[in-house]
């Protein structure tokens, strides 16, 4: 991202300003994620679970479920699945923060029960499978 440029905490659409031609690129094929396999293999984090926010929307989380963050926090998740180019959905938004607050969170959160219900080897590597499935779909079109 351009320096400096963080007063909106979300990404909007794949023409944000913030975002370098080089960051565009890769945000296209999520080679941005990769620095995460470091927090993996550091034990911060996991393939699979809630994917991190900033902290900034860290009470809202907990006020829809209040044991979120006791879950390590991974690579993919059900939500980001889901959510996989979550940007688009905040261009031509008047205020996506507010979008992102009120219906955004409590459908991760929703969707994140319901890996919490189901933590298994099983379902993680399911999980892992249709991520990359997703990956070389949205980068086919």
């Amino acid at each position: 991202m351009i320096p400096n440029s963080d007063k909106s905490y979300i990404t909007i659409g794949d023409n944000d300003p913030r975002i370098t031609r080089t960051g565009s690129y890769l945000r296209k094929f999520k080679l941005d994620e990769l620095p995460q396999l470091f927090n993996v293999l550091k034990g911060d984090m996991s393939f699979v679970g809630p994917r991190p926010d900033i902290a900034k929307y860290s009470p809202y989380y907990e006020k829809g479920y209040k044991d979120y963050y006791k879950i390590k926090p991974g690579i993919t998740s059900y939500s980001s699945i889901y959510f996989s180019n979550e940007a688009e959905l905040y261009k031509n938004i008047d205020d996506p923060e507010l979008l992102y607050i009120n219906q955004t969170i409590p459908r991760k959160i929703e969707l994140d029960k319901k890996y919490f219900d189901n933590i298994s080897v099983v379902h993680d590597f399911k999980i892992i499978l249709v991520t990359v499935w997703k990956l070389i779909k949205c980068n086919e079109e």
